[in-house]
């Protein structure tokens, strides 16, 4: 039982602990030495549905899967909850950013709670800026409140 709790705990601290990566490597990596990389995210000069920007997504899908593999493959069993907290992570982030808000898919266009609208409204002032400075970002589940409007 006290493994299992403590699966879970590692879960969801890894979980956590991709919120803070997130922006990390947004504010850091993707508007910094990767911006070649991340550009055709915040300038629609392309008319492919695919962005050079998804290719950061394979970077944590590897990091996620060497995880599970080492978890399988020795006793490191700990490895487990972090990939699979990794993959989860990487899931919402790609249901929030991607479906939500950029609507990749054509799903969720009705949702106007004000958690979606302080979401959307962020994210909109982040993407103003279309160069590689001015790049904060917040995270995906923490959104400054000054965006929340009732």
């Amino acid at each position: 039982m006290m493994e299992i709790a403590l699966w879970i705990l590692i879960f969801f601290i890894t979980f956590g602990i991709m919120e803070f990566m997130a922006w990390f490597t947004h504010k850091y990596v993707m508007h910094g030495f990767l911006w070649s990389l991340h550009r055709d995210h915040h300038r629609k000069d392309h008319d492919s549905w695919f962005e050079r920007n998804d290719t950061f997504f394979i970077f944590y899908a590897v990091v996620s899967m060497s995880f599970i593999l080492l978890a399988g493959n020795s006793e490191f069993w700990y490895g487990y909850p972090i990939g699979f907290g990794i993959m989860a992570y990487g899931a919402t982030y790609f249901l929030v950013h991607d479906i939500f808000i950029h609507q990749r898919f054509k799903i969720f266009r009705n949702a106007n709670n004000w958690y979606a609208r302080g979401v959307r409204r962020a994210h909109k002032m982040h993407h103003k800026h279309l160069g590689k400075e001015d790049g904060e970002c917040f995270g995906m589940l923490w959104v400054p409140f000054k965006y929340f409007k009732k």
